[in-house]
């Protein structure tokens, strides 16, 4: 069986690094909100207890019972976490004199310690928080300091529980790896026994366990993800999947005839379905981005429950939902904090009558790329860039027509086009183009237009969840912008979108 590590999520925006810096380390890791805990904390051989925006010390900061793990597993707390061990159990936390934020160097290091072997004086650590722990809990041990924070990590004797005011998730801390490493393999004795191999091995047992004798639909995209869980769903129970390939009318140029070409060879029984005027005319004057995502997932079920009766015996739904998108649907303050619907992400209607079966839910996206080059999938397959659920209508701002889906498919084609013979395409995570809802004045021959605004948008990212934007080479641009304008009629203006996520997101809408 798997050993697993919990991490409690307590909101921080760098609760998600800690997870994929444990995945790295070849150790399962599942992240839940504090106050949505796992039934059985003994299926786990380490807790992580996340980092924070609310201060210990205030009357509504997340407040878990450690009854069942304190003392009893191995114990780590991060920032937040780390002065909830203090400020709970004996020691004292206050506000910091020295807000600190950003890089800072331990001046002291226990590395007699086996939470600290192989970590040296001096070494870089990113700090991120306004309250400091003053005096440490009952049986405390400072372990590190800064030059600002005498109590920059701390062990309580007795246990293995541990904590550090410094986030050993972030790029910055230079042997943070090295730290986790230490706490979950040199003490908490945890198992580096998650590799692609083992989670297909595990995977394909569970899913023919799960489906049993029955048929299960999936929708391919043509994407990674969807790509990865049919080949996983097909290994497991061969002519029992029967895959659906929609077009929607949102898709890129020649996409529909592309991807189902892509899927041959491949052994999967697929069908093409062309439902695009039932999408378009559903979407008819819809300009709200999130009543497009609604309108297009309710839309994409109904063709998928006309598509399952077709086929005797479907009891199953398979889809490619990935774990970002599981964990930004739940939210440790509640729905409101959820930045967006996500389209492959919830329940279906009763109506419906199939079940989610989900064998990528808990893969973050490298990890699912892994899993394919595991199955033996095609290199290129694998390294297509993200392309999202909704399609060009959420990359469309404002009202959808079918003749502004056609201006952006023309764009689309010949910047991703673009990338690829400039030997670019490999080096970015995601691109593409956003059709804008402004018109502006250009010239063109002598005569005076006032035509549409096109943005074109390329950024780096490991997992999507926090992305740069790629600072492609002027000359390209310049090319491009110039290909775009002199080859699709109707566009006289192109813009290069210069910001990361966060603040925004990879998506316009």
């Amino acid at each position: 069986m798997q050993e697993k590590v919990l991490i409690l999520d307590f909101g921080s925006q760098y609760t998600q690094l800690i997870a994929r810096r444990v995945r790295e380390l070849f150790i399962y890791c599942e992240i839940h909100p504090y106050n949505k805990p796992p039934k059985n904390f003994f299926e786990f051989k380490a807790v992580i207890l996340s980092g924070s925006p609310f201060s210990v010390r205030a009357k509504d900061a997340p407040h878990p019972k450690l009854d069942e793990i304190k003392g009893k597993l191995p114990l780590l707390g991060v920032c937040y976490g780390a002065q909830y061990l203090a400020h709970f159990f004996g020691g004292q936390v206050s506000p910091s004199n020295n807000r600190e934020y950003g890089r800072a160097n331990l001046s002291f290091v226990n590395s007699e310690d086996p939470f600290f072997k192989e970590v040296p004086f001096k070494s870089q650590v990113w700090m991120s928080h306004a309250d400091t722990i003053l005096s440490l809990p009952e049986h405390g041990e400072c372990l590190a300091s800064t030059k600002d924070v005498k109590n920059a990590a701390f062990k309580i004797n007795g246990e293995s529980t541990y904590g550090i005011q410094f986030h050993p998730e972030v790029y910055h801390s230079t042997d943070g790896k090295q730290v986790l490493e230490n706490f979950l393999i040199g003490i908490a004795k945890v198992k580096q026994a998650w590799t692609p191999d083992s989670f297909v091995e595990m995977t394909l047992v569970e899913l023919k366990e799960k489906v049993g004798d029955d048929k299960v639909i999936l929708g391919l995209s043509g994407g990674v993800d969807s790509s990865v869980a049919a080949m996983l769903l097909h290994r497991a129970i061969g002519e029992q999947l029967n895959c659906i390939f929609v077009n929607n009318g949102l898709l890129r140029k020649n996409e529909f005839e592309e991807v189902l070409k892509q899927y041959e060879g491949m052994g999967l029984n697929i069908k093409g379905v062309d439902a695009s005027n039932h999408f378009l005319d559903a979407l008819e004057g819809v300009s709200d981005p999130e009543t497009k995502r609604k309108v297009i997932g309710k839309t994409f079920i109904e063709v998928f429950d006309a598509e399952s009766h077709l086929i005797e015996g479907v009891r199953w739904l398979g889809q490619g939902t990935i774990y970002p998108d599981v964990i930004e649907s739940v939210s440790v303050n509640g729905p409101s904090s959820t930045i967006k619907s996500h389209h492959n992400v919830g329940g279906l209607p009763d109506f419906m009558k199939l079940d989610l079966v989900e064998p990528l839910r808990m893969l973050f996206k490298d990890e699912v790329r892994r899993v394919g080059k595991s199955l033996g999938m095609n290199t290129a397959l694998l390294g297509r860039h993200p392309f999202p659920g909704p399609g060009l209508a959420i990359r469309i701002l404002g009202e959808i027509s079918r003749q502004k889906v056609k201006m952006l498919q023309e764009v689309d084609a010949i910047f991703i086009q673009g990338l690829k013979k400039w030997d670019l395409y490999d080096q970015i995570w995601q691109a593409g183009a956003i059709f804008l809802p402004i018109n502006s004045v250009g010239v063109m021959g002598d005569e005076r237009t006032y035509e549409n605004c096109v943005a074109l948008r390329a950024v780096q990212s490991t997992d999507g969840m926090t992305a740069d934007w790629v600072n492609l080479p002027y000359n390209f641009l310049q090319k491009i912008s110039n290909e775009i304008i002199n080859n699709v009629k109707g566009v006289n203006r192109v813009v290069y979108d210069i910001s990361s996520k966060p603040p925004a997101t990879i998506e316009w809408e």
